[in-house]
């Protein structure tokens, strides 16, 4: 069903929803947005015009409650809903729902949707249309004797898949025959939890593939187009990472063959709207179908860079009835485009997601010499903002343009180390490894690029004494601590009178916050502002000057070389202040501590222990009063169905608790007083 509307509600959340709000309003459309209640205060409510109520903080008493979206839908005389991606995007209950509610859904029939859904019969029909198939087992014959002996004729390694999958769920790699019975156990519980479904499909498992995708767009007049091929390669867990388009390497012929498949994919199931074909792409250039997502894909923005033209618009006027904007001969591709998904993740633990406040979130294109046209960056989160456990942890897309891939993938450095990110761990540092990874720059891409890299890209950081030198001066200038009190009596750094005035400062790792890995001592004192320091660390000493520059951007020199970083400065006062720099190629955190020629300050521990992150306490494992030695259990903490225990910072001892056992605690929140021995 397609007709004009004037009303759009939005039935999502996040950088999505506000991407797609913000054409709609160009566009002169009148914009719903729709929450839960932990979404209350969300940027996507506070930008659309109106905003319903849905339920509450889960999911499913919220966002994929059918009939409350289609109630907010009336309510606010919406005529035409946008899915978005997730949540309701690719239900066919809810396609049938609204077209029976009299809504438009912007995206494809329901049967569209229901083809692609069960990935069995969806190779069944790609192989009816002339579209390449992985050799493999697509049957409804599920028993298991039948599906090792498919998988023994196919050879191994298989790839065993939920027909009713997706996300990676319910998908195992089987390198021999003998491991075939337990990994085929294990993806059938995986699907009956994830789908209630544990049918099977066998695949070839390809050695070194490429994840190479065809955005394609139909419209109800039998129009279809390609709008050329992202490389989705790089993937965690069979979650894209970073995404660019056109695809490296790609030919003209192998562009065209490929685009051409998806667009008979589309037409096989009657198709309407915007929708992306997956292949599988070899080393030798065979290409197979893997799967469609009958939705916008997360990463369609690079594929807007390189073609110029807005996804969003384009699907908003094909549900309105409107043919295809563009035909095929007219579309071409300009430069080369790069997104980065950035998500509220920890990669140092296993990529555990997390929670908090966006104490800042800015990109600062200023300080890192960039224009507006180069960097595009879709965000759902502002400054302020709160990071629920409730949903999907990704926070923003980074997205860049340059004339070609070189240029591009260095205005995406850039661009990462512009990004001031505060009050909650993300996955930042991450992207900048994998970006400036020698074998990424040489585009040399599979979809295992992160395991065949792991040892480098989780390498132990080691600091140089050039950047120890660099965090002891940013420290100094971001605290204003280079302008010295006029009187030596309201110091504090081991002034001696008659006697050459040091300041000496104490750095280390974050995760070594009770130690100190470098000693910078910062020597004389400097007859102006603008003269150089003299830094030691070690027997090593540097002539070190700092000069502001636009935004949060520094350049520091030392010993006549200069770098330019993005610098911030995390805390305040003159304890345990986090100093972070980025460049293009890396991020360096390092804790900054001022201590004096005396050096009590070393010994000192915290009076307070305080919540890394937002969770509840499981238990007390001391008595107030009790004496501990550092080190020794305190309380254990659960946060995303992982416990952490807290340890004592000092000896010393617990003189009372804040929270008991089943209290619910936010990040930062103080949890015990601890008396530390002197």
């Amino acid at each position: 069903m397609s007709h004009a509307f004037d009303t759009l509600l939005v039935a999502n959340r996040g950088e999505i929803a506000c991407r797609v709000m913000r054409t709609a309003r160009r566009m002169g459309l009148r914009t719903v947005a729709v929450y839960s209640d932990a979404d209350a205060g969300a940027r996507h409510v506070r930008e659309a015009d109106e905003a319903v109520r849905l339920g509450p903080a889960a999911a499913q008493a919220s966002y994929l409650d059918i009939q409350a979206v289609i109630a907010a839908a009336r309510r606010t005389g919406a005529g035409a809903v946008h899915p978005g991606y997730g949540f309701l995007s690719e239900n066919g209950d809810f396609v049938a729902a609204l077209a029976e509610a009299g809504i438009t859904f912007v995206g494809p029939p329901a049967s569209a949707i229901a083809a692609m859904g069960d990935k069995s019969a969806a190779k069944a029909r790609m192989h009816d249309a002339g579209v390449p198939l992985v050799p493999g087992y697509h049957g409804d014959g599920q028993d298991d004797a039948l599906l090792k002996a498919e998988a023994d004729r196919i050879g191994y390694p298989v790839l065993l898949k939920a027909s009713a999958g997706g996300g990676g769920k319910g998908m195992r790699m089987v390198e021999s025959a003998e491991a075939f019975q337990a990994a085929l156990d294990g993806c059938r519980r995986e699907s009956r939890a994830a789908f209630g479904d544990d049918r099977m499909l066998i695949e070839k498992y390809l050695t070194q593939p490429r994840h190479v995708e065809v955005q394609v767009f139909c419209d109800n007049q039998g129009n279809g187009v390609y709008l050329f091929e992202r490389d989705c390669s790089v993937q965690r867990r069979h979650q894209k990472v970073l995404e660019e388009a056109p695809a490296p390497g790609m030919t003209e012929a192998l562009r065209r063959e490929m685009g051409e498949a998806a667009v008979r994919a589309a037409r096989e199931i009657g198709y309407v709207g915007a929708g992306t074909v997956e292949f599988l792409l070899d080393a030798d250039n065979s290409f197979f179908f893997m799967e469609m997502n009958t939705r916008l894909q997360v990463e369609h923005p690079v594929t807007e860079m390189i073609t110029g033209q807005d996804l969003v618009e384009w699907q908003l006027r094909v549900a309105m009835g409107e043919a295809l904007p563009m035909a095929q001969e007219a579309l071409t591709i300009t430069g080369h485009s790069f997104e980065a998904r950035l998500y509220a993740e920890d990669p140092a633990q296993d990529f555990l997601p997390a929670t908090g406040t966006l104490n800042r979130f800015e990109l600062d294109l200023a300080g890192a010499g960039l224009e507006p046209a180069q960097v595009r960056l879709d965000s759902g989160v502002a400054s302020g903002d709160a990071v629920s456990m409730h949903y999907d942890p990704m926070l923003a897309k980074l997205i860049v343009h340059g004339d070609d891939r070189e240029q591009a993938l260095a205005t995406l450095n850039r661009a990462l180390a512009a990004l001031d990110i505060q009050g909650v761990t993300t996955n930042r540092d991450f992207l900048q490894r994998l970006a400036t990874h020698p074998a990424f720059r040489a585009a040399e891409l599979d979809t295992r690029f992160i395991e065949h890299h792991e040892a480098e890209l989780f390498a132990p950081r080691h600091y140089t004494a050039e950047e120890y030198a660099s965090a002891a001066l940013v420290g100094l200038h971001q605290l204003g601590q280079e302008r010295e009190s006029d009187s030596p009596w309201d110091r504090h750094d081991g002034f001696r009178l008659n006697a050459e005035h040091t300041i000496r400062i104490a750095l280390c790792a974050p995760n070594r916050i009770d130690d100190a890995d470098a000693l910078v001592t910062v020597e004389g004192k400097r007859a102006a502002p603008g003269d150089p320091w003299r830094l030691r660390i070690g027997d090593q000493a540097f002539d070190a000057t700092l000069q502001p520059l636009d935004g949060d951007a520094v350049a520091v020199t030392l010993d006549g070389h200069r770098r330019r970083l993005q610098t911030r400065l995390v805390g305040e006062g003159r304890e345990r202040n986090l100093v972070v720099m980025v460049d293009p190629r890396r991020e360096t955190r390092l804790f900054w501590r001022r201590i004096d020629a005396i050096d009590h300050g070393r010994h000192e521990a915290e009076s307070t222990l305080t919540a890394p992150m937002h969770g509840t306490v499981v238990t007390l494992l001391v008595q107030p009063g009790e004496r501990v030695e550092k080190g020794m259990a305190l309380m254990v903490m659960e946060a995303m169905k992982m416990e952490h225990t807290l340890t004592a910072p000092a000896n010393g001892q617990v003189e009372s608790f804040h929270f008991q056992a089943g209290d619910t605690v936010g990040q930062g929140d103080v949890l015990l007083e601890f008396a530390a021995d002197e």
